[in-house]
């Protein structure tokens, strides 16, 4: 049975893309020195706390204890490189068309709950698939979401007399850093199963992401 390549990835999704993977990584890692000067998050029921953001050993695993000026030495750079790559991915994705590829569909959520069970081998039978299942398509859209929340509730908490109006915008500053918080823990939940997708995909597709193309089998082409 013979092959054919299919076009996926466009130079300029790959590009930025893989750019956003260091950059993310030094934010988030710079985040956590900042964090660390004052970590006062826990789940907890009362008094009684289920778990700490972080335990101790997680500082000493990662040689990150009371690094306060490092750390926003390095995130107040790097937010930078993390605003203009997202700003330039965003912009591409609407000049380009691409977005078309992105957003969620009618159903999505009922969808991508059946491609969870199909990937847990609960289900089957997978539903429509196009460039991006309906699962791809919620998180990917989330992710970007994410990101303007990021931006927005960084500013509010690294300026919050200059931008009073922002942080109150935020909730105050309080909440505006919670939430920041959360949506980095968020992205690494991200990470992590993207990482744990992009494995069970296997070589083809994550050649897509590098050099933008697939090889599949000529009965397995579709339009997309």
């Amino acid at each position: 049975m013979s092959s054919k390549i299919v076009f996926k990835h466009p130079l300029a999704t790959r590009w930025m893309h893989w750019l956003n993977f260091p950059i993310l990584t030094i934010m988030i890692w710079s985040g956590t020195l900042i964090y660390w000067a004052n970590d006062v998050y826990a789940l907890q029921i009362g008094n009684f706390v289920l778990f700490k953001f972080f335990p101790e050993v997680v500082y000493k695993w990662f040689n990150i204890p009371y690094r306060l000026g490092e750390g926003m030495a390095y995130h107040f750079v790097f937010m930078w490189a993390f605003m203009l790559n997202g700003f330039l991915y965003a912009c591409y994705t609407l000049i380009s068309g691409e977005w078309r590829d992105l957003i969620p569909q009618k159903g999505a959520l009922r969808e991508s709950w059946q491609v969870v069970l199909h990937d847990l081998g609960v289900r089957k039978q997978l539903p429509p698939q196009s460039k991006y299942n309906a699962a791809q398509r919620v998180s990917y859209s989330a992710i970007i979401v994410m990101g303007f929340g990021s931006v927005l509730t960084g500013f509010a908490i690294y300026k919050p007399v200059q931008l009073g109006w922002l942080t109150a915008l935020c909730g105050g500053y309080e909440v505006a850093r919670a939430v920041h918080f959360i949506l980095t823990i968020g992205y690494v939940l991200f990470f992590f199963v993207h990482l744990i997708q992009v494995i069970r995909a296997g070589w083809n597709n994550f050649r897509s992401m590098v050099a933008g193309f697939e090889i599949v089998k000529e009965k397995e082409v579709t339009d997309i």
